[in-house]
């Protein structure tokens, strides 16, 4: 695909390292995320006369992404993408929670143009400041690609969303994905045991479900798991005496990243059963960085295959919003 001149590449801002600024130059770990906005982070792409549309979603730390910051940045990508002048989309966003706001654009959103996902590991001031690259990166993969849905355009790399880790917290190249470099027909959602929400019903959600991620160890004995459901118990008694428990929302489901191919413990195995019995949504992942959770092993607790955990998390996360709706 290559972008007519009269057609528009929008850059949605979300804040992150890459609008990142050190107080001294020289220690470019010190630095405060989201303060720059988005024409700074722009002025000094290279549009070879692409229109640039540019709007300013939030400007955080994605370590502090929250449900309501995804409703807005879902919003503005809907409506986006529904302009037929408008040939793709760049999201800029801070790498710590990139996977999991890739995860959620793509399962909700199925985008039949490009959405190109961006970041940066140093901030913009600083001489190894990676993010104008990254970000002229991602402006020329948009205008080229035939492919569609929700990527990461990095470090010279081009990731599907679905599958993308950040595996390295010091280096520019800091993800990866288990089948490498993505093009063409990617991974998809279809191997859920449960359906997606529509825009609609993700932009119209007040209460979002309460999805826990827990890991299985050595000595685990679910104990975790058992106070999760104590959790809930106590917010159903209604009791003054129990009140701050009231305050907390119930846990509606549990991800668990399994030893090896997606394995539990005994202990643990039989904590989650109680937790299915009491009506929670339960579902494991592979704590490796690539694993993939055997759907023959556990085969009563669901496997959510090559999706990682925190990935995992966010399809419980909006499998329980969908099937609200039903």
């Amino acid at each position: 695909m290559d972008v007519k001149k009269d057609q528009k590449v929008v850059v949605l801002a979300t804040g992150g390292t890459i609008a990142g600024v050190a107080g001294d130059v020289t220690r470019p770990n010190q630095y405060v995320s989201g303060q720059l906005g988005v024409s700074q982070l722009t002025q000094s792409l290279v549009t070879n006369g692409l229109q640039l549309v540019q709007e300013q979603v939030c400007n955080i730390d994605s370590k502090d992404m929250q449900f309501t910051h995804w409703q807005a940045l879902l919003g503005r990508c809907h409506y986006w993408l529904s302009q037929n002048d408008v040939a793709g989309l760049i999201v800029t966003h801070g790498t710590d929670t990139l996977e999991e706001t890739a995860f959620f654009l793509q399962a909700v959103l199925h985008p039949a143009k490009p959405v190109a996902m961006t970041c940066a590991m140093f901030p913009a001031n600083v001489p190894e400041s990676d993010g104008p690259q990254n970000l002229q990166d991602a402006l020329d993969w948009v205008s080229k690609t035939q492919d569609t849905g929700v990527y990461l355009v990095s470090a010279g790399e081009v990731h599907f969303g679905i599958g993308v880790q950040k595996i390295y917290s010091d280096r520019s190249k800091a993800f990866a994905s288990r089948e490498g470099l993505m093009h063409g027909k990617p991974t998809t959602t279809s191997h859920l045991d449960w359906p997606m929400p529509t825009v609609a019903q993700v932009l119209n959600n007040k209460q979002w479900p309460r999805v826990e991620l827990i890991y299985n160890h050595a000595g685990a004995d679910g104990q975790l798991v058992s106070n999760l459901l104590q959790v809930n118990e106590l917010a159903k008694s209604g009791s003054q005496a129990n009140s701050n428990a009231n305050q907390t929302s119930m846990v509606e489901g549990i991800v668990v990243a399994g030893t090896g191919s997606g394995t539990l413990s005994q202990d643990l195995e039989l904590a989650l059963a109680h937790a299915q019995k009491a009506g929670v949504w339960v579902a494991r992942t592979s704590r490796c960085a690539f694993g993939v959770s055997d759907p023959d092993k556990h085969p009563t607790v669901t496997s959510l295959q090559n999706l990682s955990p925190v990935q995992g998390r966010v399809a419980m996360v909006l499998g329980l919003l969908a099937h609200r709706a039903t």
